[in-house]
């Protein structure tokens, strides 16, 4: 069974079992019909992922490696905040008529910054600590940056990142406000996963382990159906993330840089609901 099928499962049945639902609330999400998406949550689930042991993708359902990776490259690695740039569409209900999503995400990872050792944006101050003082316990980035929420046209869920040396192996701490489990927990977990591989690459360095920490972790009304059709499934085993090549510089990779070998996973007939 793959590991992160076994918390995903545990994550939904805790959720839908003995969440909280809004119902009675007022809520800003809504369906493509104008209707109030109300959802049920736990607060505060905390995931570990050994990436020495497996990678951790679902096999419930098909995550989509490829396109879960073009968008962690977009937001660390080309730091854009333009839809333009990025080879899906999953940004567009947000962008304006430029493409822009505000300066939300990479935007954030891009501007710099005056620290005692220079002058770096977010992604480069992490690479300098990795390379020169892996021992640091200050190798973390945020960008929930209350004095640009007003320009950001989503306020902005995986929020922080955190990187942590133990000798050479590379261990990182995702913190997020807010978590659509169907939609977007494995999808998330997936992009982590690789940009910590990323960043041990470019420092010569071993991915040890992802620790996930969601604080609002909640199933739409109209995704229950759904999560609960997932929950019946067997899991399969988990693929092997191999690597193209050698080793490459944070700016070097591609999304054409790693691949799953041997991902099996159960179909999910029709699409799902994304609140917007």
């Amino acid at each position: 069974m793959a590991y992160a099928d076994q918390l995903f499962i545990e994550n939904c049945r805790q959720i839908i079992d003995h969440g909280y639902w809004d119902s009675d609330a007022e809520v800003r999400p809504r369906w493509d019909d104008g209707s109030p998406a109300h959802s049920v949550k736990s607060f505060a689930i905390v995931n570990r992922y050994d990436l020495t042991a497996e990678f951790p993708i679902l096999t419930l359902r098909r995550t989509n490696f490829r396109a879960a990776f073009d968008e962690i490259l977009w937001i660390w690695q080309k730091k854009s905040n333009n839809v333009h740039d990025l080879n899906s569409h999953i940004w567009d209900a947000w962008a304006d008529e430029s493409g822009s999503i505000g300066k939300a995400y990479g935007y954030q990872l891009g501007v710099k910054y005056d620290y005692p050792e220079g002058r770096f944006d977010q992604v480069d101050m992490l690479r300098y600590n990795l390379r020169h003082n892996p021992a640091s316990r200050r190798m973390v980035s945020n960008i929930f940056v209350h004095s640009d929420l007003k320009q950001m046209h989503l306020y902005p869920c995986a929020y922080s990142f955190t990187l942590n040396a133990s000798g050479n192996v590379l261990n990182g701490l995702l913190n997020q406000r807010s978590q659509d489990m169907l939609v977007a927990n494995n999808w998330n977990v997936v992009q982590y996963a690789l940009l910590l591989q990323m960043f041990a690459d470019d420092a010569g360095m071993q991915a040890g382990e992802l620790v996930h920490m969601i604080a609002d972790a909640h199933i739409y009304d109209r995704h229950v159906p759904i999560v609960e059709q997932l929950l019946q499934r067997q899991p399969l085993p988990a693929p092997r993330l191999l690597r193209n090549g050698e080793p490459r510089g944070f700016y070097e990779v591609d999304v054409d840089s790693f691949y799953l070998e041997d991902y099996r996973y159960h179909k999910l007939e029709g699409k799902i609901p994304v609140a917007v």
